[in-house]
């Protein structure tokens, strides 16, 4: 006891006796190596080849693979569409092991203020590169900057971004991602190559969902898969993560329903947007606030209800084009209060005494 308290060795014991800790290190590791990863990141596109739908950009960007060279670009587009995924493609194409090294990524959680454009992407944009990998090959010799969501950038911001972008073009290439290419100013969008990424086909993003369904072993409805569509709204990421989300909550013995989407997205069955339209045909306000109380009582969200009751007022055949004008005017005014922090109750039942008189008309 003595001998270990002078060393912190413990002493006299064969090896036998001695505790192992390398099977549980081992152990430990093997147990971190199975920690389920995001299936977003697991099946995000490693090549160009990979993006689904965009055949236009792709066909492009291959060529660029190919002849080992870039312009800056700037891709916009409806978020989910494979934006930052293409980039980070063509990037670990053409760096292949100096991938990491040779991009700088920024997105809206990272400060990106002016002073960010003058000290760290400018002294990143100033480093030069080897155009050599470690193994010998051939590597462009230029690095990437990839500022996502590059709409909510400053406008000083972007300004001090073009001096740059011109002075360091021969080691640095930019690549400009965001979602409204109108909030991006035009000296910027002039020094780039514009790629629009347009919105996903249900066809596409039902045939990836199936890929990943038979890959992870994932039991589903046929239907189901239509309801995940109308849940991600063209969105690939966000149909992945809510595959994905449900088949925590259900596990790999049971069925993913209709149903099970539902609840897990938080969207409202049908019924209850077709009974809102019902109940202010009616003209009844009592009915009105009991539909609205029961709502409350069932914890659905009054946006949620908002963004599909647009949809189906659009495509309604009972409605005539001056109900729907006047039904969708108010609905964007309900929309704008709920986003500005008014009540949801308020708002329901504003919009459904709005609906009472809209349907009066004729």
């Amino acid at each position: 006891m003595q001998a270990f308290l002078k060393t912190g060795k413990t002493t006299g014991l064969d090896k036998s006796q001695q505790p192992s800790t390398s099977s549980g290190h081992q152990s430990g590791q093997s147990g971190r190596r199975k920690t389920p990863t995001p299936w977003v990141e697991k099946y995000r596109p490693k090549t160009v080849e990979d993006v689904v739908e965009q055949s236009e950009v792709v066909a492009v960007l291959r060529k660029c693979v190919e002849g080992s060279d870039l312009p800056n670009m700037l891709l916009y587009g409806p978020p989910g569409t494979g934006k930052t995924s293409t980039i980070l493609a063509v990037a670990r194409q053409i760096f292949g092991d100096m991938f990491r090294e040779r991009i700088l990524e920024l997105n809206a959680s990272d400060e990106r203020g002016i002073n960010v454009v003058r000290t760290k992407i400018k002294n990143f944009a100033q480093l030069t590169a080897s155009n050599t990998r470690p193994d010998g090959r051939y590597c462009p010799p230029f690095k990437i900057i990839i500022l996502d969501e590059a709409d909510s950038m400053t406008h000083a911001a972007q300004a001090a971004l073009r001096r740059t972008m011109e002075k360091e073009s021969r080691s640095t290439r930019f690549c400009l991602v965001c979602n409204y290419v109108s909030r991006i100013i035009e000296p910027i969008t002039s020094r780039c190559t514009k790629f629009r990424f347009k919105p996903l086909q249900e066809e596409k993003i039902v045939e990836r969902l199936q890929y990943i369904c038979g890959l992870e072993g994932v039991q589903i409805e046929e239907e189901a898969f239509k309801t995940i569509v109308e849940v991600s709204g063209g969105d690939m990421r966000r149909a992945i993560t809510t595959l994905q989300s449900c088949y925590r909550l259900k596990g790999a013995q049971h069925k993913i329903t209709k149903n099970d989407l539902f609840e897990m997205s938080g969207m409202l069955p049908q019924h209850y947007i077709e009974d809102y339209l019902e109940v202010c045909r009616s003209g009844n306000y009592m009915k009105l606030e009991e539909f609205v109380n029961e709502l409350g009582y069932e914890a659905y969200s009054i946006g949620q209800m908002l963004e599909q009751f647009n949809e189906y007022v659009l495509r309604s055949p009972f409605l005539t084009d001056m109900q729907k004008a006047r039904i969708c005017d108010k609905l964007g005014e309900s929309s704008y209060r709920l986003q500005d922090g008014g009540s949801e109750y308020l708002q329901a039942m504003d919009l459904g005494c709005a609906m009472i008189l809209a349907l009066k008309e004729k």
